[in-house]
């Protein structure tokens, strides 16, 4: 069945405009940093509605949509999941990672304790959609588009004054498990999110040039 077909209105600026606002949207976003020390300050859970909102306007192949947002505020449920990512980390920082990957993350200061688990008033659980209905029905480029909607959703979480972390204990299957999540979808991303706590800290990283992330043809 076709889609039916509307006309593309978007907005017009002087390329003036354009200039000046792709600054300030790189100036804005350039302060965007990962936060691993959150307050458990509340959260109006509209605001987190609104933030997947926007993460479900991301493209996707043959717009199949093919992702899921659990949003987690439940302390109890928070607290297995922290059990069950911990274990996890901790076999991870003590044989899983080899020694190359301990040197990189160590100017971090990381390790397997993840106590911003339970802190962070909400935990967004993004999980990837393999298939569609009993028949099956595939999805389509299902990582990529996931995880353009995983980077619309951190533009959103920052734009709206909030700070998260994107989390990847492996293997992520408890995730699945704990929130009794079908047989279709699997864990992509664990994002904590909320305000960062009085005291949070971040490393003092320098991000890459330019002419380091850029070819022009």
């Amino acid at each position: 069945m076709l889609y039916a077909f509307i006309p593309y209105r978007p907005q017009s600026f002087s390329e003036e405009d354009m200039l000046t606002r792709s600054r300030a949207f790189y100036a804005y976003m350039d302060q965007r940093r990962t936060v691993r020390d959150f307050s458990d300050k509340q959260v109006p859970l509209e605001i987190i509605e609104n933030i997947i909102k926007t993460a479900g306007t991301a493209p996707s192949g043959a717009h199949k949509q093919p992702w899921t947002f659990c949003v987690v505020q439940d302390p109890e449920i928070k607290r297995q999941i922290r059990i069950a990512a911990e274990e996890e980390e901790y076999q991870s920082y003590h044989g899983r990672m080899s020694e190359e990957w301990l040197q990189d993350l160590a100017p971090l200061g990381t390790d397997w304790h993840k106590p911003f688990l339970e802190t962070a008033p909400y935990l967004i659980v993004v999980f990837k959609r393999l298939y569609e209905g009993e028949e099956k029905r595939k999805n389509y480029y299902v990582p990529e588009s996931v995880g353009l909607a995983a980077g619309f959703l951190l533009a959103a979480i920052h734009h709206a004054g909030l700070v998260a972390l994107t989390h990847t204990p492996s293997p992520m299957n408890f995730l699945q498990h704990i929130l009794k999540r079908p047989d279709n979808e699997r864990p992509f991303l664990l994002i904590p999110v909320g305000y960062p706590a009085e005291d949070a800290q971040v490393p003092d990283l320098r991000r890459k040039p330019l002419n380091e992330i850029m070819q022009l043809y």
